[in-house]
């Protein structure tokens, strides 16, 4: 994306929809994903309605520095920091205790699914924002998970409230992120790679 001004546009129409408790689909730096203000609790369910996915399988959150890590997590690993420093490919880590965010984004464990993007558009947004966003991919829950634009099912498209202008896509290697699980003691599994 090139043009700043364009992008400055989209963010602050992407920034007013969020803020009025309203879904988007749009370009992460993984696949194309459905999202909202992840600590707006109707928001968050209007997404399980939209994917018709059950409840207890909560999202994974955008954040966009790892500092704001301290914000949502209850005792953050030192390792976790240092993955999310050294490896180059999106990393989402499930940390095993939440704060400060509703219930249905965390798990019925207590944990959950925070990635730190470092996807531009997302990143701008998130930051004008000043909240993490929720990222489920774009499909209905049970289906494949579409590899680009043009395989997200047109129903799906038409329930969300704003769909984000493809020219806010970068350039990436379209698969999700690799998921790692940490314990109580820092220890951790990776979970997909």
């Amino acid at each position: 994306m090139d043009n700043i001004d364009e992008m400055n546009k989209i963010v602050s129409e992407t920034v007013e929809i969020l803020r009025n408790g309203g879904t988007i689909l749009y370009p992460t730096d993984t696949i194309w994903g459905i999202g909202c203000d992840a600590t707006n609790e109707k928001a968050v369910d209007k997404i399980f309605k939209i994917k018709k996915r059950p409840p207890e399988k909560s999202p994974i959150l955008l954040i966009d520095d790892e500092l704001k890590l301290f914000d949502y997590v209850i005792g953050i690993p030192p390792t976790a920091i240092d993955l999310i420093n050294s490896v180059r490919n999106p990393i989402s880590i499930i940390y095993p205790k939440a704060k400060n965010l509703p219930r249905n984004v965390i798990s019925p464990d207590g944990s959950i699914a925070i990635r730190v993007v470092r996807h531009t558009f997302c990143k701008r947004l998130i930051n004008i924002l000043g909240k993490p966003i929720v990222s489920t991919s774009a499909n209905f829950s049970g289906q494949p998970t579409p590899l680009s634009f043009n395989d997200i099912n047109k129903e799906l498209i038409s329930e969300v409230d704003y769909v984000v202008s493809r020219d806010m896509e970068e350039s990436i290697e379209v698969r999700p992120s690799t998921l790692i699980r940490f314990n109580e003691d820092g220890e951790f599994e990776v979970l997909r790679s």
